[in-house]
């Protein structure tokens, strides 16, 4: 089969509407743990267990989610459904994996503002937290063993991984690893390719203006301020919770005054504790203030441009690898993505690994995926019991 024939098969639809839907509405269900542990279910199951991708072809999604603003998982779990569904898998797998957790947020989101408190999680996250670590480490290595191609790109990663340790920022660290390794090639190969990396990089104008924009707003509640505030917000945001934390505190409580600092806390806690991408923050915030058409319109605001941006730079994703330079820069910032990974594993294996037993059930669940490749879902749950039962009988 030519390369052009390959291309053609992969940009087809090859997975039924319905497969998609109950994978991704599965995968939001019970995936805990932040993008990291996101990301290795998506591989455990899209590459592994299906076979729905390749692993080079997961590679150079993850590489272009992480070019983007928005929530990293879920856009990927984007990109996947388009890639195994068309247009149609790109809105069924984005919706499957965000609507459980708008669910379980939104019932929290009534439970707060019925009884004024959030429910006592924290034996389901001691006994899953463990068994994300090993979930993560099994997909970091499958992942490396196919992007670490040389021993250069080993070095890059390890390097990241040390920068990201120590502090430096992550955006800077994927863009200057993919430009670092295009100039390498074109050093290396100066007349191969004439082509520049502006492909790579053409969504990217219009995150200019997004910025920009991220200023405006007014103080008055609304339906359509909420929309905006939260739509500007998932355009423009990249890193981490906390760096939602702080959009979310300079908007809300600082500038428009809708919600207390104490709540906002609660609504970044119950993203982080709840299945599923963080960004459900704003389904929980939307019911604070105004109930449960509120907490709709703030979900559809902050994860609309996600859809957008996925289904701007999706298609580009061919024509960068074709090129040799940047297939390059894709190549450097699919290292540097692991290297990011591998970091965020290693803190949270801090905190997760604290007592003998989060110990033991991190060594059983690698155990028992290396040993019998068992579904990443059934060691989530597992873990889930084993902390109840600590609970029960501390």
């Amino acid at each position: 089969m030519t390369a052009d024939a390959q291309e053609l098969r992969h940009a087809s639809p090859t997975v039924p509407l319905s497969e998609v839907a109950l994978l991704f509405l599965k995968l939001g269900t019970i995936a805990f743990g932040g993008p990291a542990a996101h990301i290795a279910m998506l591989e455990d199951e899209v590459v592994r267990r299906k076979k729905w991708l390749p692993r080079e072809q997961f590679l150079d999604l993850l590489g272009a989610t992480n070019l983007i603003p928005g929530p990293n998982s879920t856009e990927l779990a984007i990109h996947i459904g388009h890639h195994v569904a068309g247009w149609r898998g790109l809105l069924v797998a984005g919706a499957c994996f965000i609507l459980p957790a708008m669910l379980i947020v939104g019932a929290l989101g009534w439970g707060y503002v019925t009884y004024g408190t959030l429910p006592q999680v924290d034996w389901v996250l001691y006994g899953i937290k463990p068994v994300i670590i090993a979930i993560v480490l099994q997909a970091l290595w499958g992942l490396s063993r196919t992007a670490i191609k040389s021993r250069a790109l080993a070095g890059l990663a390890l390097a990241i991984l040390i920068l990201m340790l120590l502090g430096v920022n992550e955006l800077l660290l994927l863009f200057g690893a993919g430009i670092l390794w295009g100039i390498k090639r074109w050093l290396s190969h100066p007349r191969q390719d004439g082509t520049t990396l502006l492909p790579a990089f053409s969504a990217f104008p219009l995150l200019g203006l997004a910025k920009g924009a991220i200023a405006a707003g007014g103080t008055a509640f609304g339906l359509w301020p909420l929309f905006w505030f939260f739509l500007k917000v998932g355009s423009v945001l990249y890193g981490s919770g906390y760096v939602l934390l702080a959009f979310l505190d300079a908007g809300l409580v600082e500038r428009m005054g809708w919600i207390s600092r104490m709540q906002l806390l609660d609504a970044v806690a119950i993203g982080q504790i709840t299945p599923g991408p963080v960004f459900t923050t704003a389904t929980f915030i939307g019911y604070l203030v105004g109930g449960p058409v509120a907490a709709l319109v703030a979900t559809i605001g902050i994860f609309l441009p996600a859809f957008v941006f996925v289904a701007i730079s999706g298609p580009l994703i061919p024509r960068i690898r074709k090129s040799p330079i940047a297939g390059s820069v894709l190549d450097g910032v699919n290292v540097a993505s692991l290297g990011l990974m591998a970091a965020v594993t290693i803190q949270l294996a801090q905190a997760a690994v604290t007592d003998w037993l989060t110990l033991a059930l991190a060594l059983i669940s690698a155990g028992l995926l290396l040993r019998f490749r068992l579904n990443s879902a059934w060691l989530v749950l597992g873990g889930a019991l084993a902390g109840w039962l600590a609970w029960q009988f501390r």
